[in-house]
């Protein structure tokens, strides 16, 4: 009898630990892929920032007498591309050159908001397992 017991006391011991290290792995595995997904979602936040910049820089450098810059599409990296980069620019101000899809309100009252720009920034990961999309609005004054 004493032997019996101590062959499922043994057999017990053995399915608890086994238990336990399935377990480890398991959160191990989960541990790495988080790592991974949350460095990627900083890279997408990082660019959307640059190309936030990138847009005011596009729109100084326009002719703001002829028409607007209105939309800005871009991939990064140029050589194998991970992300999709999508500006969309909306502007308010008097006597602005755009469309009237991308002009949100033409009766400023200050000269001061006359020409601001609303960016819309989408920066969408193409080749992950889950799919990363990081949005970001800003409102500028070129």
């Amino acid at each position: 009898m004493r032997k019996g017991f101590s062959l499922i006391t043994a057999i017990i011991l053995l399915v608890a630990i086994a238990t336990l290290m399935a377990l480890m792995l398991s959160f191990s595995s989960q541990t790495a892929k988080q790592t991974g997904d949350i460095y990627l979602k900083e890279e997408a936040e990082l660019l959307a920032k640059s190309a936030t910049e990138f847009a005011l820089l596009a729109i100084s450098g326009h002719d703001h007498n002829s028409s607007c810059v209105e939309n800005i599409n871009m991939r990064y990296p140029a050589v194998n591309p991970r992300y999709d980069i999508n500006m969309t620019l909306y502007y308010i101000g008097n006597n602005m050159p755009c469309n009237s899809s991308n002009e949100l309100a033409d009766n400023i009252a200050t000269a001061d908001s006359n020409g601001t720009v609303i960016i819309d920034t989408v920066v969408t990961n193409t080749d992950s397992d889950e799919p990363i999309r990081f949005h970001r609005r800003t409102i500028q004054k070129p």
